[in-house]
């Protein structure tokens, strides 16, 4: 990785396996290449493959980092038995993933997804390995050109699942430190998981469904009061979960936590200040699925988390079940989705018409 003047160290002789060449997965296959692993990243992806190939990351400053790392299309085709895996698709393609790395069901993993469950699908699928848990703060995307641009800070939260995973969580803390990123070791994975999910929540199905910025969402009072219900019915979810609201790096869930407690014109303001700059101009997940149409989303992992915890708790999340069934709803009628989108006061009836008032508002 070319970038900080004293270069990569030399490979340390401990392969990692990177499972998804998306902007997570080539990242993280940077950031470990760079800590002197040698590394390779199944991609899937139709142009053709080289065992001579680099990861391109640009930051936000304008530096260049260059690694070097070799691509397969399928985890069979790896030569060297991995130290460690790092599973950086969907959700939905995470069973898959794993179940094609059987070859080695030791091997300690990292799960990187949004939303909650991948770590109950990798426990479920690998017994007896080791798992770390991540959660990513920074907003990255990948060019056309398989170059990954990482916009803005944030950082990466790393918390012990199951087994001996100090060395791969030490690994990956002391690479990302290599190019800048903050990164911290938390020991309660399901408060991290949790804590994520309440900021993947930010600005993200009722973005996609009214077809706004986040920015424009927590500006305009009809989307906003979605935006606050939702939020205060996760943190109602998490509280009756036991599963505290924690700081990550560049983003702390308790403070968003404690803003949508105020009074709904007090946390507008307090929010929006923030929101549009914390995903350095990259669109939300939900927001580009419905865009392109096709494929499944996320939304059953962020809100449909949120609605699958409350019921089996005994906690109401009408808002939270609105939106994903709404946005499973407008991924496949383009006549909804074209609908809602620019359209506040459409999206607010859609929402919360069925529901009632929020007493609290």
């Amino acid at each position: 990785m070319s970038g900080p003047p004293s270069g990569p160290p030399e490979p340390a002789g401990r392969p990692v396996l990177v499972v998804g060449a998306g902007a997570v997965g080539s990242f993280l296959a940077g950031v470990l290449a760079h800590g002197g692993h040698p590394v390779t990243v199944v991609d899937r992806r139709a142009w053709p493959l080289s065992a001579d190939d680099q990861v391109t990351i640009a930051d936000g400053d304008g530096r260049r980092y260059e690694t070097p790392i070799r691509r397969v299309r399928e985890p069979g085709e790896v030569t060297d038995p991995p130290w460690a895996i790092v599973f950086a698709v969907k959700m939905f393609d995470l069973p898959g993933a794993i179940d094609g790395c059987h070859a080695w069901p030791s091997a300690p993993a990292l799960t990187i997804q949004n939303g909650v469950g991948a770590e109950e699908v990798a426990l479920e699928r690998r017994p007896g390995a080791g798992l770390v848990a991540g959660s990513l703060t920074t907003p990255l995307e990948r060019a056309p050109d398989g170059e990954v641009h990482w916009r803005s800070r944030g950082g990466i939260g790393l918390a012990p699942v199951a087994g001996d995973v100090d060395a791969l969580i030490t690994d990956l803390v002391s690479g990302l430190a290599a190019i800048g990123l903050p990164a911290r070791r938390i020991g309660d994975a399901r408060a991290m998981k949790w804590s994520k999910l309440l900021l993947n929540l930010v600005g993200n199905a009722t973005s996609a469904l009214a077809d706004a910025d986040p920015a424009e969402v927590y500006a305009d009072p009809i989307l906003f009061s979605i935006e606050r219900r939702q939020l205060r019915e996760a943190i109602a979810v998490m509280d009756a979960l036991g599963a505290a609201r924690v700081a990550l790096p560049g983003a702390d869930a308790r403070l968003l936590g404690l803003a949508v407690r105020l009074p709904e014109r007090i946390s507008r303001a307090a929010l929006g200040r923030v929101v549009g700059g914390a995903r350095g101009g990259k669109s939300p997940s939900l927001r580009l699925h419905l865009r392109d149409g096709t494929g499944p989303s996320e939304v059953g992992w962020l809100n449909g988390a949120v609605v699958r915890e409350g019921q089996r708790l005994g906690v109401a999340t009408p808002v939270n079940r609105r939106l994903a069934e709404l946005v499973d709803a407008a991924a496949l009628d383009h006549a909804l989705r074209d609908h809602l989108a620019g359209h506040p006061e459409r999206v607010a009836d859609a929402v919360l018409s069925p529901i009632p008032a929020d007493p609290a508002a």
